[in-house]
């Protein structure tokens, strides 16, 4: 048990006490397992990018650029690509610029569009990165392979409803 384990589930608790109270807790009790598990997840992955000068949406950005066939996109791709704001998207290649890890260069034919460019150290330490978020299996623990694929699956069909992306 963690110093913080409680000897009871408060989720289950909450959810009896609005059962009784207010009506089905279904849908009460999973989303706040799902907030609490986002927390759970969050702290596991910070930690481990925390070392790497990271944040989780740096690193994303990272590997975003290095998935990509020429280690650059158009910021405005990549603000697609991540679900962020342009300004947003703005924030995060200028702390990866001001580190060294990314450089923005001109678009070889679109003279509006800028790319941001994977450098060198920025493969390097999306490289160190990877590796530390998946020794800790980005905090997602408890789950068997197959229950693991089933919650994504079932993640997705949330983030479907609520218009995230289209089949």
């Amino acid at each position: 048990m963690s110093p913080r384990s409680l000897p009871f589930d408060p989720i289950a608790r909450a959810a009896d006490l609005w059962q009784e109270r207010i009506g089905d807790a279904k849908t009460m009790a999973a989303v706040t397992s799902v907030m609490r598990v986002q927390q759970i997840l969050q702290s596991a992955v910070d930690g481990a990018l925390k070392p790497h000068g990271l944040t989780f949406a740096r690193y994303e950005a990272l590997v975003l650029l290095t998935f990509s066939r020429k280690g650059s996109l158009p910021m405005r791709v990549m603000g697609e690509r991540l679900q962020l704001h342009p300004t947003s998207v703005t924030n995060i290649v200028d702390r990866l610029e001001a580190d060294g890890l990314v450089k923005r260069t001109p678009h070889p034919t679109d003279r509006r569009t800028t790319l941001a460019e994977i450098t060198e150290a920025g493969r390097e330490r999306q490289a160190q990165a990877t590796a530390a978020v998946t020794t800790v299996d980005f905090g997602l623990k408890g789950l068997t392979e197959r229950q693991t694929a089933q919650l994504t699956d079932l993640l997705a069909k949330v983030r479907k409803a609520a218009g995230d992306f289209q089949d």
